[in-house]
C-alpha cells in the first residue's frame, strides 16, 4: 500500500490505543511521533458510556497526548443532528456521564419522536424494550448511536448494543439511523474537521466491520490491527477486506516510512 499521500489518521481509541486503562504497548510512542512528523491526527470512537470530557481526562490520564477538539464521539454526532432538528421530543437510553450533554431536549419515556440508544450495560430490561417497541409502533425513529456486535473489555469480549438494535428492528419493523461508524456520514465529520481529501487520509481499527468497513465505504482506506476485539476467526470469514493488517499499532509508523 502507497501511504506516501498520508497527511492524517484517524485512530479507534479502544482496542486500538487502549484496552479499558490501560495503554497498548507503543501506542503513545506511536501518536506522538506522527504529530513530530506533521500527520494530523483525530480520535473517532463509538464509545457511548462517557461525554467527551470524560473520554478526553481518560485519555489525557494514561499519558496520551489529545486535545479534546480532537476526539470525534458518536454521541457528540447525535447531539449535533437532534440539535438541527429544533427542539424534538425525545428518549435517551444512554449511560448517565453521556446523558447529562443531552439534558436540553424535552424528554418522555413514552412519548416520544426520537429514541436514541447507546449502551446502558445491565440496565436493559424487557420493560424498557416493550416501551421504546410501542413508541416505535407509535410513529417514533430510532437512533442508534452505533451497532457494533461486541468490543474488548479487560475481561474479555462482552456483547455490544447492535444486539438489542437489532432486535427493535426487527419487532417494530423500523429501521435504525446508525450515527457512528460504519455510517458514513460520521467519516465525514472527521474528513471534514480535517479539510482533506479522504485519499489523504488512514483510519486505523480493531472492528473490520464499523472500523474498516466504514472507513471504505468513505472511500478513506483502513488498516486493521490485531488487537482489542480482533478476532482472526472472525477475520477469516469476513467478506471485508482491510487495505492492510498490522499486529499492532506500534506498527503503523514503519508502515507510513516514519522511523523513530
Amino acid at each position: 500500500m502507497d501511504t506516501s499521500s498520508v497527511n492524517a489518521v484517524l485512530f479507534d481509541l479502544d482496542g486500538v490505543l487502549h484496552t479499558g486503562n490501560s495503554p497498548i504497548p507503543g501506542a503513545i510512542e506511536t501518536v506522538d511521533l506522527l504529530r513530530v512528523r506533521g500527520i494530523s491526527c483525530r480520535f473517532v470512537t463509538n464509545t457511548s458510556t462517557l461525554s467527551r470530557y470524560s473520554l478526553h481526562q481518560k485519555i489525557l490520564g494514561m499519558g496520551f497526548y489529545v486535545a479534546q477538539e480532537e476526539i470525534i464521539s458518536a454521541p457528540e454526532a447525535a447531539l449535533k443532528y437532534l440539535e438541527q432538528l429544533g427542539n424534538p421530543l425525545c428518549r435517551f437510553l444512554l449511560a448517565d456521564d453521556v446523558k447529562k450533554d443531552f439534558s436540553h431536549f424535552r424528554q418522555s419515556n413514552t412519548q416520544a419522536e426520537y429514541i436514541v440508544v447507546g449502551d446502558i450495560g445491565s440496565a436493559w430490561t424487557y420493560e424498557i424494550m416493550n416501551e421504546v417497541f410501542n413508541c416505535l409502533k407509535n410513529g417514533a425513529k430510532l437512533i442508534a448511536i452505533h451497532k457494533n456486535r461486541f468490543w474488548q473489555t479487560e475481561t474479555g469480549l462482552q456483547m455490544d448494543i447492535g444486539g438489542f438494535i437489532s432486535g427493535l428492528e426487527y419487532a417494530s419493523g423500523v429501521e435504525a439511523m446508525i450515527i457512528g461508524k460504519p455510517a458514513s456520514a460520521f467519516f465525514q465529520i472527521a474528513l471534514a474537521d480535517l479539510k482533506l481529501p479522504a485519499s489523504e487520509v488512514l483510519v486505523i481499527g480493531d472492528d473490520i466491520d464499523s472500523d474498516i468497513g466504514g472507513a471504505q465505504k468513505a472511500g478513506i482506506r483502513g488498516v486493521l490491527v490485531r488487537t482489542g476485539k480482533f478476532r482472526e476467526e472472525y477475520f477469516a470469514t469476513s467478506s471485508l477486506q482491510p487495505d492492510i493488517v498490522l499486529d499492532s499499532v506500534a506498527d503503523l509508523p514503519n508502515l507510513l516510512g516514519l522511523p523513530p
